[in-house]
């Protein structure tokens, strides 16, 4: 007998309340995950179109090549023997073994071609939009230091007033909080429009090392595919087949005919030593190429450790200052007067602004520290 299921009973109210609770999850989520998969990958996208594009234009160019290289030619014409035979009208084909050769290598050079324009173009952009980037992050840093002072600064007006209120201050020590607060503000405003007017794209996230392996390896299969279409014209077996006719005087004498030529260049022990030599100068002349991605990362590695070495000056600078601060703060701690409430504020606003210099001055190091580690 055929067996039926027994469905559990499910409350209309429990029921409603989970698809309300889904309803609310999908709004939510949703188009949030669509917005911040939209905002990554719009610059990786645009890389992608761009090596797309480079690989479609230099592999449509080798085909065109490898088709010229590869399909036999078609050969007609009239030719007078110089044995004292009647003039000859040939047809037919000819091709080469190294031209089908060659055609196989030109594709074969321009997948390397591709290969390399891609990592190039990866590399290129994490080490010309890495300082970008990490100038970026140590805004976005500073904008929460700043936000973090304005609150405390709002919580310290508070009181303020409540003792300007009890004739325990006077106004004008509470204005002074007020021009603090108008800082802030200031540097907020400033904060803001240096993020906006960076441009930086989505990176690869891999080590600027490591990409600069890559690189290197791709180049040096470019230019050994090279090297092999280079090599080839070393040597060469044609083939002729066809037909032929008699014209002068015209007798039906129709036959066939095929010819093979081997050709060897006697030059090419000379011509793949200089093929050599080129290789390792072109090895050595990017490596010093001004503009090329590996002397922009011997910049970009100069530039991350002077970096270091002037936020740790500043670090240390602001953090003795920090020290006086607090040790003037410990003098009045305890005080109730107008003269070292008023004091005490001073200090209180100086230590606000102070930590977000250090605060600053501390991400930024660690910051360039860690890429320093990571990518060199």
């Amino acid at each position: 007998m055929p067996m039926s299921k027994v469905m559990p009973e499910v409350s209309p109210k429990v029921l409603s309340r989970e698809i309300i609770v889904g309803v609310v999850v999908a709004i939510l989520v949703i188009p949030a995950a669509f917005a911040a998969d939209a905002k990554d990958q719009r610059g990786e996208d645009q890389a992608k179109r761009d090596q797309q594009a480079f690989c479609k234009y230099a592999n449509e160019q080798a085909a065109a090549q490898r088709d010229l290289l590869m399909t036999p030619n078609a050969i007609a014409g009239v030719t007078q023997p110089n044995t004292g035979l009647p003039m000859q009208a040939v047809w037919g084909v000819s091709g080469s073994l190294s031209n089908v050769r060659k055609g196989v290598l030109t594709m074969d050079a321009a997948r390397k071609n591709c290969e390399l324009y891609n990592a190039t173009a990866s590399s290129q952009q994490d080490v010309q939009y890495a300082l970008p980037t990490l100038e970026k992050h140590a805004l976005q840093n500073r904008l929460a230091l700043i936000q973090e002072a304005s609150e405390n600064l709002d919580t310290l007006f508070a009181s303020t007033n409540k003792m300007v209120d009890a004739q325990n201050m006077t106004r004008p020590m509470a204005f002074a909080l007020q021009t603090t607060k108008i800082k802030l503000d200031a540097d907020r405003a400033d904060t803001q429009s240096k993020i906006v007017a960076l441009y930086t794209p989505q990176l690869s996230g891999r080590p600027v090392k490591d990409l600069l392996a890559e690189k290197q390896n791709r180049e040096a299969n470019e230019q050994k595919a090279l090297d092999k279409l280079s090599r080839q014209n070393d040597w060469d077996v044609a083939l002729s087949l066809g037909a032929h006719q008699q014209i002068s005087p015209w007798v039906d004498s129709r036959g066939a005919y095929g010819e093979v030529t081997v050709s060897y260049n006697l030059a090419s022990h000379a011509i793949n030593k200089h093929l050599d030599q080129a290789a390792n100068a072109y090895d050595d002349w990017k490596k010093v190429q001004e503009g090329d991605v590996v002397r922009n990362a011997e910049i970009l590695q100069e530039q991350i450790v002077n970096g270091i070495s002037v936020q740790d000056s500043r670090l240390k600078a602001l953090q003795g200052e920090q020290k006086q601060i607090e040790s003037n703060l410990q003098l009045v701690s305890s005080a109730e007067t107008t003269a070292a409430l008023d004091f005490r504020n001073q200090l209180t606003t100086a230590q606000l602004l102070l930590k977000i210099e250090i605060g600053d001055a501390s991400f930024r190091f660690d910051q360039l520290r860690e890429f320093l580690k990571r990518n060199f």
